[in-house]
């Protein structure tokens, strides 16, 4: 695409109130993250732990997962690094459905989520905003598996709708990659961009990138 139609597009979803304050549209999909990639010769040895404050611990295997309930969305994305890309289309389970059919049996209590990632990553959001339809545990995008650098085989996806009808929405960094368990807790516990210097909240409506200067 060219830098004119580029330019024409963000002009676009600027005037649909589509784009943050401070971010730019891009037509690819920049790979941005923290530490080495993980590749997986098969998948015979992952699972997906949920844990914390739940009536039952649960663990899938990758054969597992995928008989769960399966969501596609359309979001708007927004990474802290000041790009957005639009209209991207992903498949995988709702944590809402999850939670809705039983599968996911939350106390009481908890009202935060840990996602725990490859290699010790966190990141940690409020339940309730996982609990919103704009937020997925995605396994394809675009109609593909998810490719390595952006999280194969499994991430958290959070974005916004392209009429904003989601109450909240947060920087992409919020959706851990390559996620392997899920903690529930009664307090929140700060990942590890929120420890150096991220904006817990993380609203791109807001501009809330960092809590402190660098």
């Amino acid at each position: 695409m060219s830098i004119f139609s580029r330019r024409q597009k963000q002009d676009q979803v600027a005037g649909e109130n589509r784009l943050p304050p401070g971010q730019s549209l891009t037509q690819r999909f920049p790979v941005l993250h923290y530490g080495p990639t993980p590749v997986y010769q098969n998948l015979d040895d992952w699972d997906l732990k949920v844990f914390g404050l739940v009536e039952e611990e649960v663990v899938w295997d990758w054969d597992a997962f995928n008989q769960l309930p399966r969501s596609k969305v359309t979001m708007d994305i927004h990474c802290v690094t000041r790009w957005s890309k639009f209209d991207t289309d992903w498949e995988g389970v709702s944590l809402k459905t999850l939670i809705d059919e039983g599968f996911i049996k939350p106390l009481p209590e908890a009202k935060f989520v840990v996602q725990h990632c490859e290699y010790g990553y966190t990141t940690n959001t409020p339940l309730d905003f996982l609990l919103q339809d704009n937020v997925l545990l995605a396994t394809h995008f675009d109609g593909e598996p998810l490719t390595a650098e952006h999280g194969y085989p499994l991430r958290v996806v959070v974005g916004s709708f392209a009429d904003r009808s989601e109450g909240e929405t947060k920087y992409f960094w919020k959706g851990g990659k390559w996620l392997r368990g899920l903690e529930f807790r009664a307090e929140d516990a700060p990942g590890f961009w929120e420890v150096n210097g991220y904006n817990n909240n993380a609203d791109p409506w807001e501009e809330e990138r960092f809590s402190r200067r660098w």
